[in-house]
């Protein structure tokens, strides 16, 4: 953190329930979230495609019948469904795999890549990243891994990305480019290590906004956002750019 300068955060969109693999329930969130202070709070569990912690397609209605619930119980802070729809090249929708139909459900949608996903190119960035496969594959992956992602961008109302770059490579920049044209926000996230200090300087040079969050998998880790905005702070980026941060 700077020097004598303490900042909050005002919001937290990307936490997760035992609807997928988080260990608290919606309940056990907002309770958490409520005690840190925060004035929102998202449930944005894993996007259905996933083969092992995806959320099962008909848990949706249940999601929304219970963060219904819960706003007239917590009307002290803004509650909302989402869901972090995993990024595929081909699959339910366009270019993510959330169906058209499930859009009903949610109040915003939030999307990031991740392994475990048919239609991604998983095992090749699996093998890329363990150093087997050859630099020319690599190369390939980049530019296959930057045009879906760039597309899930344009071709959906995505109010988060979520950690950018992880689990493969790409090109950020582009990807930033495509963010500010959508005014999509780009995740420093807690949880994963990107963004990285130096993918936040090069993103930081488009005219994007950045969200901290927390990726919470358990709810004493809702509202985190320490090592965010430190990240963020040692890259130089002006915190007046991230979107859920403020100065106390």
């Amino acid at each position: 953190m700077e020097k004598n300068r303490q900042y909050r955060m005002i919001f937290d969109y990307h936490t997760h329930t035992t609807f997928s693999h988080g260990k608290g329930s919606i309940e056990d969130n907002v309770k958490a979230a409520v005690a840190a202070g925060l004035s929102g709070l998202a449930i944005t569990d894993h996007g259905p495609g996933h083969l092992t912690y995806g959320v099962k397609r008909g848990n949706f209605p249940v999601m929304r019948k219970e963060i219904d619930r819960l706003r007239e119980k917590y009307p002290q802070i803004e509650l909302y469904l989402g869901v972090e729809a995993n990024i595929v090249a081909a699959g339910a929708g366009k270019y993510l795999d959330v169906t058209e139909a499930e859009l009903q459900y949610f109040d915003f949608l939030i999307g990031g890549y991740h392994y475990g996903i048919p239609h991604g190119y998983c095992i090749g960035n699996w093998l890329d990243a363990h150093g087997l496969a050859t630099e020319s594959h690599g190369k390939r992956l980049m530019v296959k891994n930057t045009d879906m992602t760039v597309k899930a961008i344009y071709e959906n109302d995505l109010r988060i990305l979520t950690h950018p770059g992880d689990k493969g490579r790409f090109d950020i920049g582009e990807i930033a480019r495509a963010c500010a044209d959508t005014d999509t926000w780009m995740e420093i996230s807690t949880w994963h290590d990107h963004l990285t200090m130096e993918e936040i300087k090069l993103c930081a040079r488009e005219d994007v906004m950045f969200v901290v969050s927390s990726d919470a998998h358990s709810p004493n880790r809702v509202g985190s956002f320490a090592g965010g905005i430190q990240r963020a702070l040692e890259a130089g980026l002006d915190v007046e750019r991230i979107v859920n941060i403020e100065e106390c």
